[in-house]
């Protein structure tokens, strides 16, 4: 606002800013009457990220002709009006917005803004950088962007400004997960505002919608009170005083208008009603809704009168005491109150509305974005771990870095990843993470330059490597020098793809050694891609084995090979390189060329594809696959595509049609074998707009699958959604396994929930899909397949054996959820064609899936590819020595190693393995304390931001538990937080994980 600035010069007159002595928090809340309804009112303003429209545009209040919304007036006038009574609070949750305003104001306003925090009046409550997803986020993502928040409010105001409380008021389901990473970060409890109508309905009548959510199988004190708002995060029915809305106003005095006793009446009541859910004396009462507050006087004037005129009834008999509060002084307060709460186990998926809303579309929504959130990770994690090793200090650097954080932690919000924002406002997403990425980029070049013997080295990055183009390698690979960067703390071995012209080349390691390479075609369908420059048509293959960071040499060699195609018996067809008469589409000129191939047939009924390790067999009569045999185990699989015709579906919800089943693709699969030494591929043309290349690699367990869609056809009454399906002869019984964030799996049962009976009559399947973010999986008593992604998608069992994902969707009409517009993205003028990988493991039952694990690391973080001429090594400079990790057992991780402040540098290690898998693990991390040139070291909480020892959070009691204390209870550390310095012993490094643990540190450097 125009006068806020000066009101604040005004008011500084009468009001001490001193800093005074910190009151804030729990000693802050505000007193509560024994033998009351204790009503707490919570002032707040739920502000997205981006939605209808963009960050920026949120902020600033431009286009209000979309939505009516400008944060920075918000702030600006709550804390006008804030500074007026001290009985007043505000809850700030978004503390992107927040950071983007504050860097704004005067030294002025900011001692004012500190003093509120410094007497627990302006409360920040979650503190992440954005309100995250909880379906499609990985759990690395949450951490980091939870990380950044949190710091920055801790570097702002310090203790004070810590939230104690989740408030994850908007997502669409709830995650266990979610809950196991606010344990860990030593919240006291969290707060969301959707979940099934049915559910809700049984909570309502049993008390029970606040609970004990036993958030880990694996974790014992990983667990986390968890409450339901009565409502939804909007204000209550009838008193919305807020600009946007028309609730009459409490009108008092003399006025013929006077409507005191029936506003008091009306909100009585509904206090009732609320209380009558609830255990205890105390109710929570949100007054806000998305982005309310422009004007703050208005809600304030009338709050203050309703509060005014609810209590005056006390002195009439009246047992409701009503005032201003926060999330974290109402979970004090129910803290007290030593009730006994039901406990929770699983999680809150799929969320309902109604019978005929299962909100599960969002979980595969705009697949293009949800896989290029995955590519701004990798990169941020990349460029984390060389600014540590390069000790990378510039202005420059540190601040590119801090924007792909800070991009990150906007991409995690629940209408970022999710996919349910407009298409103007997703543009806008995809165009701030490309700045990020190239900053991010900019940095791991420095770096490079630094760690590595090629100081002038280009170290390009290649971001289309999806659709294997690279404009380094498009002219000539020829002294070429591939630089690899292994985020994972282990050696790993994974096959590197780099687009070439279809020529002869030699690849040699660091000591010169050749290495095994090939030269396979890429399939004719990417090349099809309007958008995609042709220059290179092949990839050349090979092996490469890198501890952290490893180059490999390109340079072109003069060999002679024939070349030849040859289609499978099936297709009755063998050609020469370019033969007249190969069958490509119309729309694709240039003929592609198969080299080396061989088809291993069994009889003219099935073509065999194999390696060492696994035998793949193809249909002839089909052209699918038929079966797999890996790990010991044989298993029939049949995988095709499938479409589910829709109409009502949108951004959020897959409505299915009624009475129209799934339609498989029944056409005859063409298909041919490309059998090479290194890799076999099958390439396949399900139709005209769907296509896939089965792909194994010698001494690499696992098929790949990967998969082209679209662009999706659709008419005006008919929108299509694509899924890929697996069926197997397993005996599952109607039983699978689903992630939780990447992290753990739960069980899951066709039809059923853990605490209630959902309505499955109008959506049966809908009402079956769950998130997959990392895996799914299925087993009977011999056999387990498992099927691991490389993006968030959605996935179901509906029938024995059977596994399926949604790949894309093409949507005709909006769900009526808000976004207002349908979900039907266009790329380059035309409908979007999406190209992703699903990868499958086949075992015996007995196996451990510690191998699932080890491949959900590397497909979340492989290696990091940058390419440079040769001409750049001729230089003599010396590489720099990289810590070692190998000390690290092999189910610990290397989580996060980034650069925290000016002199400090942040490390967590997990051991990734459940309580099934795995076991206690020790390990000194002392080399790598040494390595970075460290002094002092400390434990934290998983964010990074409280000291482990000082770590003391709400405990409560779970029914069936025994009796209830007398005394409130808390957790503290369960161990003893490391804390050492360089003068110590090797022994006091010692590190202890049990499974799925993750531990926290700060170094302290030179």
């Amino acid at each position: 606002m125009k006068y806020f600035a000066f009101f604040l010069f005004v008011l500084l007159f009468a009001v001490d800013t001193k800093p005074t002595e910190a009151v804030c928090g729990y000693e802050s809340c505000p007193e509560t009457k024994p033998n009351f309804v204790n009503i707490h009112l919570v002032p707040h303003s739920h502000d997205d990220a981006g939605w209808l429209k963009t960050v920026d545009q949120y902020f600033y209040g431009h286009k209000n002709n979309i939505q009516h919304a400008g944060v920075q007036y918000i702030i600006d006038t709550v804390v006008s009006e804030l500074i007026k009574d001290p009985k007043r609070r505000f809850i700030q949750v978004e503390t992107s917005f927040f950071a983007k305003w504050w860097k704004q104001q005067s030294e002025t306003v900011k001692q004012v803004v500190k003093k509120l925090v410094n007497e627990g009046r302006l409360e920040f409550t979650n503190g992440a950088w954005s309100m995250n997803d909880e379906a499609a986020v990985n759990y690395h993502s949450v951490i980091d962007q939870f990380t950044v928040g949190l710091k920055f409010l801790d570097e702002t105001f310090g203790a004070c400004a810590r939230p104690r409380v989740g408030w994850q008021i908007d997502p669409f389901g709830h995650s266990r997960e979610q809950a196991s990473l606010y344990a860990q970060m030593g919240y006291d409890g969290e707060f969301f505002s959707r979940m099934d109508h049915k559910d809700k309905a049984r909570r309502m009548e049993d008390l029970s919608l606040e609970m004990i959510w036993d958030a880990s199988e694996s974790l014992s004190d990983a667990k986390l009170f968890t409450g339901l708002l009565y409502s939804s995060y909007w204000e209550t029915s009838g008193f919305c005083f807020d600009v946007l809305c028309r609730d009459d106003p409490i009108i008092d005095g003399d006025s013929y208008d006077n409507n005191v006793q029936t506003r008091v009446d009306d909100f009585i009541a509904y206090a009732a009603k609320v209380a009558a859910k609830f255990r205890t004396t105390h109710i929570m009462i949100p007054l806000g809704g998305d982005f309310q507050y422009e004007d703050a006087h208005i809600n304030y004037k009338n709050m203050d009168k309703l509060i005014k005129y609810v209590n005056a009834r006390q002195a009439n008999g009246s047992h409701y005491n009503i005032f201003y509060s926060t999330p974290g002084c109402y979970l004090n307060s129910v803290h007290k109150g030593l009730q006994s709460y039901p406990n929770k186990t699983q999680d809150f998926f799929p969320y309902a509305s109604d019978s005929n809303s299962f909100w599960t579309g969002y979980y595969t929504s705009r697949p293009t974005q949800k896989r290029f959130e995955r590519d701004g990770n990798h990169m941020l994690q990349t460029a984390k771990q060389l600014s540590v090793f390069a000790d990378l200090k510039s202005e420059q650097q540190k601040e590119d870095l801090d924007y792909l954080r800070q991009i990150m932690g906007i991409m995690q919000h629940h209408d970022a990843i999710t996919g349910t924002e407009k298409q103007a406002v997703s543009n806008d997403y995809d165009r701030l993470l490309y700045d990020g990425i190239i900053g991010g980029a900019s940095n791991a070049r420095d770096a490079l330059r630094v760690l590595t013997n090629l100081p002038e080295g280009e170290f390009e990055s290649c971001l289309q490597l999806n659709i294997s183009e690279c404009a380094f390698t498009k002219d000539s690979a020829d002294n070429v020098v591939v630089t690899l960067f292994n985020p994972l703390a282990h050696i790993s071995s994974q096959y590197v793809r780099v687009p070439v012209k279809e020529e002869n080349y030699q690849v040699t390691d660091e000591k010169g050694r050749v290495v095994a390479s090939e030269v396979v075609p890429v399939a004719w369908q990417v090349l099809a891609l309007e958008y995609r420059q042709n220059t290179t048509q092949h990839e050349l293959v090979f092996k490469a084995s890198v501890n952290k960071i490893a180059n490999y040499f390109i340079k072109k060699v003069d060999k002679v090979e024939s070349k030849e195609i040859v289609l499978p018996k099936a297709a009755k067809k063998s050609v020469k390189q370019n033969d007249k008469n190969l069958e490509v589409p119309k729309r694709f000129k240039k003929v592609h060329s198969m080299k080396n191939v061989e088809t291993h047939a069994d009889d003219d009924s099935e073509t065999v594809v194999q390696t060492s390790q696994i035998k793949l067999v193809i249909d002839n009569n089909t052209g699918r696959l038929k079966t797999v045999e890996m790990n010991g185990v044989s298993e029939t699989i049949d995988q095709n595509f499938a479409i589910y015709e829709t109409y009502e579906s949108g951004a959020y919800v897959f409505r299915q049609k009624e009475d129209v089943d799934l339609k498989f693709l029944e056409d005859k699969v063409e298909f041919t074998v490309y059998d090479g030494a290194l890799v076999k591929e099958v390439h396949q043309q399900f139709s005209e707009w769907i296509s896939q290349v089965i792909r194994i690699y010698e001494g690499v367990n696992r098929v790949e699958f990967e998969w082209l869609v679209g662009p999706i056809p659709t008419d005006e009454d008919t929108a299509r959604e694509i899924v890929t399906v697996f069926d197997s002869e397993i005996s599952s019984n109607g039983v699978f396994y689903t992630d939780s964030n990447g992290r753990e799996m739960i069980k899951r049962v066709k039809d059923k929930r853990e605490d209630f009976n959902p309505d499955l009559g109008r959506q049966p399947i809908s009402g079956n899909y769950y998130p997959i973010v990392s895996r799914i999986a299925l087993e009977d008593s011999n056999k387990r397949i498992a099927l691991l992604n490389d993006r968030a998608q959605g996935g179901t069992s509906m029938q024995n054996g059977q596994l399926e994902l949604m790949l894309h969707r093409r949507l005709v009409r909006d769900d009526g959820y808000g976004v207002s517009e349908v979900l039907n993205e266009q790329k380059y003028e035309k409908p979007l064609i999406a190209r992703g990988k699903v990868y499958l493991i086949l075992n015996s039952v007995e196996e451990s899936t510690k191998v699932e694990r080890v491949a959900e690391k590397e497909i979340l973080l492989p290696f990091s590819v940058f390419f440079s001429k040769g001409s750049s090594q001729s230089s003599s400079a010396v590489a720099k020595t990289v810590p070692s990790f190998d000390d690290f057992p092999q189910s610990v991780h290397l989580l996060t190693l980034e650069p925290f402040t000016d002199d400090e540098i942040l490390l967590r290690v997990e051991n990734f393995l459940d309580h099934i898998e795995g076991n206690v693990v020790s390990f000194n991390i002392r080399p790598i304390f040494d390595g970075v040139g460290g002094v002092a070291i400390r434990e934290t909480t998983l964010d990074g931001n409280l000291p482990l020892s000082e770590m003391k959070r709400f405990k409560f009691h779970a029914e069936g538990s025994g009796a209830v204390s007398t005394e409130a209870e808390f957790y503290t550390a369960a161990h003893k937080a490391l804390s050492a310095d360089s003068s110590m012993e090797a022994s006091e490094f010692s590190v202890t994980l049990h499974p799925m643990q993750i531990r926290t540190f700060i170094i302290k450097k030179k």
